[in-house]
């Protein structure tokens, strides 16, 4: 699909959703159309199943299905496995962050923090659906530095009981950070403030 078609859309399936981890779903791409999704194992959606734009707000949702053999599992922890909480609040930003891209925005996606995360229950290994659902509450271009912000709020579900609350999760896209050319050494291959030379 094009650029437009991809900004217009309403949903994702699973083949899109991995399309767009690996930089393939957008064909021709504009130059810097460079903010995409994890790719799996950090991937944490299989399907994007609604998608509101308004103004400054929207709404995006995402769902995944839970796998007994998920790789968390045999890790986090042994005898008593459990979704890692922090994949739950990744899964909030990645869904921010592809909003972001939905909008227009060009550049790649950085996840800049939240400011509180309740947890009030868990994910387990047959459990069959986890949801998480996002109000965008502010969309902002800043066209001085071509970047853009979204804040949502977010709640994940599972199997339709909600078990965390993300408030103001914050996603930025950012021109000229991607790193193209890992693993080698290069201008971008150090870490530290974003725009500082290292």
């Amino acid at each position: 699909m094009n650029h437009d078609e991809f900004c217009q859309r309403t949903h994702f399936n699973k083949e899109e959703v991995l399309a767009l981890a690996y930089g393939r779903l957008v064909d021709p791409a504009p130059p810097q159309f460079t903010l995409r999704l994890p790719a799996p194992p950090m991937l944490m959606l299989d399907r994007v199943v609604e998608i509101e734009r308004g103004g400054r707000q929207g709404r995006i949702v995402g769902e995944r299905d839970v796998r007994l053999d998920d790789w968390f599992f045999g890790c986090h922890f042994t005898a008593d496995p459990v979704q890692p909480g922090c994949l739950g609040v990744d899964a909030i930003w990645q869904l921010v962050g592809l909003y972001c891209a939905l909008r227009g925005a060009m550049g790649t996606g950085r996840a800049l923090g939240c400011k509180e995360v309740e947890f009030s229950g868990q994910i387990r290994p047959h459990d069959k659906l986890v949801r998480y659902e996002v109000d965008i509450v502010r969309y902002q271009e800043l066209p001085a530095s071509g970047s853009a912000i979204a804040i949502g709020d977010g709640r994940v579900l599972v199997d339709g009981v909600e078990i965390y609350k993300i408030h103001r999760a914050k996603v930025g896209a950012f021109l000229d950070i991607d790193y193209r050319d890992y693993p080698l050494p290069s201008e971008r291959s150090r870490g530290g403030l974003m725009g500082e030379e290292v």
